[in-house]
């Protein structure tokens, strides 16, 4: 397996991991996590992917407003790893700031084309200053700008991520200062989550998730910085589950820490479910990425290139390989990369990227991780069983454009009811028009899509 920085830092955290639980198949050391509640789901029909597409995605890592993480971030990590010559780089030389011109022309070329993902803010940037508060160095006036320019530009499109309080240092929650020893114990990207609790880990999420949440910024996930949390994956994903919840009242909470860059799949896991017949069903979602940072690098000092993931002839590359497997291929960055020093060499990369997987492929879906997760919590916790004419679905959530695909007589069309109301159907000419209320068919398999709501419902064939 290829690793990249990120999976490295985890790698190296988890080794000599061992817990409990259901582990998914194939997930190697990801694989300490609890599947929980799985409902049956009858043979004779498959939920496949929202509107027979594959869905994609773009993880942005280490952003944050105005302030360039890598410029402030790379003296705290030579402190700490003095002998690393990876951190003994020439940091003063870099901008301070990623300026919201910047932000404001990323954010409008993929509105312009519909592109979804993630995208960080870090809430108390390299201890430099506060979100909600201030950031000294620049003025209030600033600092608000530059979050209603996240809020209305980017959010629409873009889930908003802590990535953890500050990504350098680790804060006391209860005084929101860093503690005063400098080593990789007290660094939020090594060893200081080692042996934490779920309520530890829940303490520092709701402390990150509530500098957020002051500066209006509405969070379902969180993003971990290197290797936090690498021995303490279970905790992770249940104080994920917790904090998010607690803070923001998300229905499916999800995390992003795994990326696999090898045959491993890529599939979004679904953990800790439970109380699926409930009036509150639980879960919590571990989004995968497919890619290493190709772009321009964590500091933005390390020039990518496109071919990584797609050849300028479009026949091979990481992505063509994700997108083949039709699993969701969701490509990672880090901002200060895509900036790259103001040469926007990232930036441009990615721009190719797009350009090349679309010429290659008709059958993408952009998705934000929250979207993800929330197909994948219905896709694997919604029972499904025979009814009389058809199938009867049990939902513990709602999900929008949910699809399925099964085999039907020549003469048969399928109507789908909720609540006794029939939701009309329009047959559409193949697959790849499909959209929620619409239904193709194709040789001896007919191919559905609708907003399955939560609760009761049925697929009926007449």
């Amino acid at each position: 397996m290829n690793h990249s920085r990120r999976q490295f830092l985890t790698a190296v955290s988890h080794a000599g991991l061992c817990s409990a639980g259901t582990a998914f198949p194939g997930t190697g050391l990801a694989a300490a996590q609890i599947a929980g509640e799985r409902p049956e789901q009858v043979a004779g029909i498959e939920v496949i992917n929202p509107c027979s597409r594959v869905p994609v995605s773009f993880i942005i890592d280490d952003s944050t407003c105005l302030v360039n993480l890598a410029h402030y971030a790379m003296p705290q990590f030579s402190e700490t790893w003095p002998q690393r010559l990876d951190y003994q780089k020439p940091w003063w030389t870099w901008p301070r700031e990623i300026p919201d011109s910047f932000v404001r022309k990323f954010g409008e070329w993929c509105a312009e084309r519909d592109i979804r993902g993630k995208y960080s803010i870090v809430p108390q940037p390299a201890c430099v200053g506060w979100v909600d508060r201030e950031l000294p160095g620049w003025s209030f006036r600033q600092l608000d700008a530059s979050l209603k320019l996240v809020r209305e530009l980017l959010m629409p499109n873009w889930d908003i991520h802590p990535e953890m309080a500050t990504h350098t240092r680790v804060i006391d929650t209860k005084t929101g200062r860093p503690y005063p020893d400098r080593g990789p114990d007290w660094m939020e990207n090594w060893s200081w989550t080692t042996g934490k609790s779920v309520d530890q880990l829940t303490d520092y999420l709701m402390y990150s998730l509530t500098i957020l949440k002051n500066a209006g910024l509405p969070c379902e996930g969180i993003t971990t910085p290197g290797g936090f949390a690498g021995r303490v994956v279970p905790e992770l994903a249940q104080a994920t589950l917790r904090s998010v919840r607690d803070v923001f009242n998300a229905e499916i909470p999800h995390y992003f820490k795994f990326l696999y860059t090898g045959k491993e799949s890529v599939v979004p896991r679904v953990e800790y479910a439970r109380g699926l017949k409930s009036a509150s069903p639980e879960c919590v979602v571990s989004v995968i990425g497919c890619t290493g940072d190709w772009f321009g690098g964590w500091d933005g000092d390390e020039a990518g290139s496109p071919d990584q993931f797609i050849t300028e002839d479009l026949t091979t590359g990481r992505m063509v390989e994700v997108i083949e497997r039709s699993e969701p291929a969701i490509m990672v960055c880090h901002w200060p990369g895509i900036y790259f020093n103001g040469t926007e060499h990232g930036f441009n990369v990615f721009k190719t990227v797009v350009d090349r997987i679309h010429r290659r492929f008709d059958h993408l879906k952009w998705m934000k991780l929250s979207e993800i997760s929330r197909y994948w919590a219905a896709k694997e916790l919604t029972e499904i069983s025979v009814s009389a004419n058809g199938f009867a679905m049990d939902a513990p959530f709602h999900c929008p454009e949910f699809t399925v695909r099964l085999a039907a007589q020549p003469n048969q069309a399928p109507r789908f009811i909720q609540q006794e109301a029939v939701t009309p159907m329009e047959l559409v000419s193949s697959p790849l028009n499909l959209k929620a209320g619409t239904w193709c068919r194709q040789d001896a398999e007919i191919f559905v899509c609708f907003n399955l709501s939560k609760g009761k419902s049925r697929l009926e064939l007449v």
